[in-house]
Formats: C-alpha cells, structure tokens, sequence
C-alpha cells in the first residue's frame, strides 16, 4: 500500500473515531435525568415493571406504579419505599377508560404532574391459534392498545401545556415479527408498534418524546402469569426453556437498562438480544423468509389437542421439565421480581 493511501485510511479512521467520540459526549450531555421526575408505569407491580422502577428509584425518580392487583402493589410499594424511594400505588386496569382517566387525574392533582409515562401492562396467551377464541384476542387488544391509548390521551394535555414529557411503549420483538403460537401477542403488540410510530412523529413538534421497546424474550419470571391453552403443560415447558435460556432471552435487568438507555437519549427505538435483532434484519429483507422458517418451525410444536380451547395459568401447568434446572433462570426472577 501506498504512503498516500496509509495516509488517508488513516485520516478517515482518525475522522471515524473523533465523530463517534463527539456523538458519545453529545448523548450524555442531552440525557434526560429522571432525577425528581415523576414516571408512571403500568404494570409496574412485578416483572419488568418492577425492575425499571428499582432502576429509576436509584437515579432518584418519584414513582407511580399500577396495577390490578393490590396485594402486588403494596409488596412493590413496601420494597421500593423501604430502599428509600418516593412512591405511589394505585390499583387500576388499563383497559377501562375511566378507571384510568380516574387514576392519572388523582395522581397530577394529589401527587405530581407526570414527566414520563412508561406503559408496560401486558400479558400473554401460549397456544396454536385454532384453540383461540376471540376471548384471547380481545384481552390482547385491550391490555397492550387500548391500555395505552387510555393512559397516553389522558396524559397528553397536561404534557402538552407544559411543553415536555416522555413517554415509553414497552411492545415485543413479537411487534414486528409474529411468532407461531403467539398470534393474539403479535397481533396486538404490532397495533402498539405502529401506534407508537405514529405518537413520535406527531407529538415532536410538542417537545414529547416517544420511544418504542421492542425486547426479545425477558427472564422476568413472569411465565408463571401466562394464559395456555391446547397441549398446555408441552406449550408452557417450551416456552419456559426459551424464556430462561441465556441463547434466547436476557435478564430483565439487563433489559430494563437497555430500555431506560434508549428512553433516556429519546432513541425512537431499542431492540434487545441477539436473535431478536437478527430476526428484525432478516424480517425487513424478506418476511416470506421469516414466515417460511416460523412455518417449519410451527410443524415441530404442538399441536392441537389436550384442554384444547379452555384455558389454563403457566404455574397450573408446570411439569419436571418446566421446573428443571433447565429453567432456574426464570425460577429465580420470579422470587426476585414479585411474580
């Protein structure tokens, strides 16, 4: 090689380095600070929730946390409150419009105004999608599009007026690939996706930030909540092992950093684990080939059969394998995290 040519690889690594360098300090100098902010979040009770909050609490956030479930809340409450933190609880399901109009105006009228709204609530159905019914579909859309609609419209003026306010849409991989046996998750998480989409380039010009979370699979501990149905206790054994193998899934710890990271510089959006990410990229070059592949793998599942349309909870479906050592990853979140 050439003396001028080592020169010019030289000067455009130099250049390379000093623009990464510059965006670097540029992120932390533009990172907002939860810092006395207050950040509501959904289903901030247990799993995800739970750990973005301790996470939030340590840089000094006021938290709002809620949830359906009082017995829940209250053992957030008193953990989080015990570690020092500033919180509130309040019991509401998202997907009721007024309950959540009614909680979101109790905490900006007796709280705090909210600076940053986190939706997280979500649950999930296991199964082949002929023993669905529109049951399963319909609690879907209610808890991650509906759920988030509600709380975002009734945040939006107070954020407005202010001239400021971030806001987190927790979706799934599953929003942007729709994975076999998961179909009523898919479906909604990617009416959130776009939902969320939309949101950020809308409320920009608001000074409102919104980000889209689109996580691969999280060692939460929270499979134990999943609704299953067909060959319950093979579907539930399967996608524990996923859930817990450090291949397919990350700690929600992890994760919840990731999250707040991207929240935090206003990223529009973050994806986490390697398979999730490579799945996204082989996606937006060709579905037909994803579509394909998750056919296959749809024939190695199971099939249709045992309580067949009827439903069953993940913990009613444990078997030696699902609580092997195979899954201790996910048994040990769900002592840590409320599940």
């Amino acid at each position: 090689m050439k003396t001028d040519d080592k020169k010019k690889l030289w000067w455009l690594a130099a250049g390379a380095g000093a623009l990464m360098a510059a965006r670097t300090v540029s992120r932390k100098m533009t990172a907002y600070n939860f810092s006395n902010k207050t950040v509501l979040i959904t289903g901030g009770s247990r799993g995800l929730g739970l750990v973005m909050a301790r996470q939030l609490a340590a840089e000094g956030a006021r938290l709002v946390l809620c949830s359906r479930e009082e017995n829940e809340l209250e053992n957030a409450r008193m953990e989080l409150a015990g570690n020092g933190a500033e919180v509130l609880v309040q019991k509401c399901d998202v997907t009721v419009q007024q309950e959540v109009n009614d909680m979101i105006a109790n905490v900006q009228n007796e709280f705090s105004p909210i600076d940053v709204l986190i939706n997280n609530a979500g649950l999930i159905h296991a199964g082949p999608v002929t023993e669905m019914t529109v049951q399963e579909f319909d609690e879907a859309i209610k808890t991650h599009y509906w759920g988030p609609i509600y709380t975002i419209l009734a945040v939006l003026p107070a954020m407005k007026a202010r001239g400021e306010g971030m806001i987190l849409n927790v979706a799934s991989i599953g929003g942007r690939i729709s994975v076999p046996h998961l179909v009523p998750y898919s479906a909604s998480k990617f009416a959130l996706v776009g939902l969320s989409e939309g949101l950020r380039a809308e409320l920009k010009k608001f000074n409102i930030q919104v980000t889209t979370a689109t996580p691969g699979l999280i060692q939460t501990g929270s499979t134990g909540h999943a609704i299953v149905k067909g060959q319950h206790k093979k579907e539930y054994a399967l996608f524990k092992l996923m859930d817990s193998s450090p291949l397919t899934s990350m700690s929600a710890e992890a994760t919840a950093r990731k999250i707040l990271n991207a929240l935090r510089h206003g990223d529009a959006e973050v994806t986490t684990t390697l398979p999730a990410k490579f799945g996204a990229l082989l996606h937006g070059i060709s579905p037909e080939v994803v579509t394909d592949i998750f056919g296959f793998v749809n024939r190695l599942l199971p099939g249709e059969g045992g309580i067949g349309k009827n439903r069953a909870k993940g913990f009613e479906s444990e078997t030696a394998l699902s609580e092997s050592v195979l899954t201790e990853r996910t048994q040990q979140a769900a002592k840590r995290n409320n599940e």
